[in-house]
């Protein structure tokens, strides 16, 4: 099996691991941007070559069989090997011609990043621009996005990071909402206050608990772990959120209260991947970003 497993086709092994991952052809074919009758022909024409069926039919999708299982080490080994070898050509690259591919959180780049990138646009039009919204990790190293902004200090290993500054956090909620509901004064006040929590995220809680007000879940009349969603949910008059100062010093009708509590700031740290930054595109962006967004840091 290992020598018809190396002389496959690199798409077919794409797609075996798709699948493999996602458990459904459905799932694996909107993963690759591929049709689901392609994906299934892949799938096939994979067993075929290697003379050996690897899924097990279910109801709810497709599921490794013992043989599927044996060979999945050794097509993530090859995946591995091939972004790796994606990642030190790309660092060979000259141009300033390309795409870069930026990830940022969802709030970064929902609020931020917009009218930095139209600068970065307008100065290199020759680059073109990925950005990919996320509050998970991507891995740098495999080629998931050129260039992260983190709120948070990476840990992986031959990247290059460099802290920019912190963002002032701070409590917020709409002038209606005051209206109907007063202002809160002191911290033990907010007890009589809707507070816009988390869905399943602990953040919240656990900055309140720091803070002396242990809560639960159940103590949030409105939950929502897309901080996006969750800031406009904020601005459309449900309780009190918190969200980066500046946003909501710049959002109209919106008020701050309880500016004496002691919230944590958010560190901004700029991280690219080593064989990457001396790419001259991606350093290009990577420069144009840095100083983009320090003057959006307090510190």
């Amino acid at each position: 099996m290992d020598n018809a497993l190396n002389s496959l086709d690199w798409a077919l092994l794409q797609a075996f691991l798709a699948v493999a991952e996602t458990g459904s052809l459905s799932a694996a074919a909107r993963q690759l941007g591929q049709s689901q009758p392609t994906l299934g022909r892949q799938i096939r024409a994979t067993e075929s070559a290697l003379g050996t069926s690897l899924f097990t039919r279910q109801p709810r999708g497709l599921a490794l069989n013992e043989a599927g299982l044996t060979l999945l080490p050794a097509a993530q080994e090859m995946q591995d090997a091939a972004r790796r070898l994606s990642l030190l050509a790309a660092g060979q690259s000259q141009s300033l011609k390309g795409t870069v591919r930026i990830t940022a959180s969802l709030v970064f780049s929902h609020y931020s990043l917009p009218p930095i990138i139209s600068a970065i646009r307008q100065a290199e039009p020759d680059i073109q621009i990925e950005l990919a919204p996320s509050d998970s990790s991507e891995n740098l190293l495999f080629r998931e996005a050129d260039i992260a902004v983190r709120m948070y200090r990476p840990t992986q290993d031959d990247v290059i990071a460099r802290k920019l500054g912190e963002i002032k956090t701070g409590l917020f909620a709409h002038k209606d909402y005051i209206t109907r509901k007063g202002t809160p004064h002191s911290f033990s006040d907010m007890a009589h206050h809707d507070v816009v929590g988390l869905d399943r995220g602990t953040l919240v809680i656990d900055s309140m608990k720091a803070l002396g007000m242990p809560a639960t879940r159940e103590d949030f009349p409105v939950r929502c772990d897309d901080q996006s969603v969750y800031w406009e949910l904020t601005k459309a008059g449900c309780g009190i959120g918190a969200t980066q100062l500046r946003l909501g010093l710049e959002a109209p009708n919106m008020v701050r209260v309880l500016e004496q509590l002691p919230l944590e700031n958010l560190p901004v740290w700029l991280v690219a991947a080593k064989a990457l930054r001396q790419t001259p595109r991606i350093r290009r962006v990577y420069d144009m970003l840095a100083e983009a967004i320090i003057p959006l840091c307090d510190a």
